[in-house]
This record gives structure tokens, C-alpha cells and sequence, in this order.
């Protein structure tokens, strides 16, 4: 285990292992057993060949697909006034998710400082969050959008995964990628395949293009073309 007063972050063998609060126990074998069997299988409905996210399966395998829980408050399955969370300081009230976002960005950098390149584009978190209304996408859904300026300025991607989410994905419109069984945020390293989830707002493009512009594949510079004069 890993992390701080904010943020409790374990490994694919702690969580399959039992080596995690009982009380995030079941939620965090949930999205492991999504992880494994969704995300690095083909579907049908994908629109292309491979897995859902080709990253899922050699992050696994290094141990770099990381999942973190935050202390009790609006996502923590003890909910509020819990006396068990873990690190929320004694009668500081409901601890901000905001803030354990954030810490999720710090968490990522730090994590990454010691890591070769190629398993610095591995390295993924996951927060989880069981407490947070899985019929209803609000509350993560403006998480999401409050942070993602900040994350894809600094080279990360934050994107929001949930039983409703209607995002749709990139090769067939009606299919849903984002739809896991418990609501989560997921960071990575921003990568310079990330250009179609990025264009629609500016100052991500503005950002990918200061980062990847010499590196930039030429399917990709003709897609970012087409994208901008349409």
C-alpha cells in the first residue's frame, strides 16, 4: 500500500490478495474483474480489432495498474461521519474530492519520477469511488471536467468511468466504453494517439500541440486536419 492522509492507493495483487480497508473491498475486486476480463478483451461492438484499452494488459502485468481510495465522505461506501476513514483528520467534517483528485495528479507524478519512459505510459490510477451514486453521473462527471484542464496541461488524461456513462466510443458511436461496474477516475500519461478525445476544446489542443507536435504520426496530423476544417 501506497499513498497518504488523502489517498490510499494498492496494487492488482493487494486487492486480489485482501490486502485492502474491508470496506472497499468489494468494490475494488469489482473494477480489478473489469479491468481483466472488459478492458483488455476485443468486443463486438468496438468498432475496431483488440482490446477495449490495448495499455490495460501490460499495465497489469507490471503492476502499474494502481487503484486508489480516498477517506469517508461523498465517495467512501461508509458515507458521512464515518469515524473509520482512513487519514481524514479528527472533526475536519467531509474531506473535498476535489482535493483527493488532485492528489491523484500529484500521486501519478510521483509515482513516475523512477519509472523507465515506456512504463511511465503505463502507469494508471484508478479512483475509486463506490460511494458516489452509480445512477447518477453528476457528481463525477463535474469532477472530471473541473480537472481535466489542469491534468491535460501537465501531460496527464483524467477521464470519468461509471454504470451510466453515455460517452461514446471513438470508433463506433454506439458503443460505451467508459461503463464500468463502480464509478471511477482514471489517470494516465497523456499520449500522442490521445488527439481525438482532445479536440472540441482549444486549450487541450493547445496544450497536445506544445507537447507532441515534432512527434506527431502522419494518420494523426491528417486527422487533426480534417478535425480543424471541419
Amino acid at each position: 500500500m501506497r499513498g497518504d492522509g488523502t489517498l490510499r492507493i494498492y496494487s492488482p495483487g493487494e486487492v486480489e490478495r485482501g490486502e485492502v480497508p474491508a470496506r472497499y473491498a468489494r468494490a475494488l475486486g469489482q473494477v480489478l474483474e473489469w479491468s481483466r476480463e472488459f478492458l483488455v478483451s476485443g468486443h463486438p461492438a468496438l468498432g475496431r480489432t483488440g482490446p477495449v484499452c490495448p495499455y490495460t494488459q501490460p499495465s497489469l502485468r507490471k503492476e502499474l495498474f494502481l487503484f486508489a481510495v480516498p477517506p469517508e465522505g461523498p465517495g467512501s461506501p461508509e458515507g458521512p461521519g464515518s469515524p473509520e476513514g482512513p487519514g481524514s483528520p479528527e472533526g475536519s467534517g467531509q474531506p473535498d474530492l476535489a482535493d483527493a483528485v488532485g492528489r491523484l495528479r500529484e500521486w501519478h507524478e510521483k509515482l513516475s519520477t523512477d519509472l523507465e519512459p515506456d512504463d511511465q505510459e503505463l502507469l494508471t490510477l484508478l479512483m475509486v469511488l463506490p460511494g458516489v451514486d452509480p445512477a447518477d453521473s453528476a457528481e463525477l462527471d463535474a469532477l472530471q471536467r473541473a480537472a481535466k484542464d489542469e491534468f491535460v496541461a501537465g501531460g496527464l488524461m483524467i477521464g470519468q468511468f461509471h454504470p451510466v456513462c453515455d460517452e461514446p466510443g471513438l470508433w463506433n458511436p454506439a458503443f460505451r466504453p467508459l461503463r464500468s461496474p463502480v464509478p471511477l477516475l482514471a489517470v494516465r500519461r497523456l499520449l500522442v494517439f490521445d488527439l481525438p478525445f482532445l479536440v472540441g476544446a482549444d486549450r487541450h489542443l493547445d496544450a497536445y500541440l506544445k507537447r507532441f507536435a515534432p512527434l506527431i504520426p502522419t494518420r494523426v496530423r491528417d486527422q487533426l486536419v480534417s478535425r480543424v476544417t471541419a
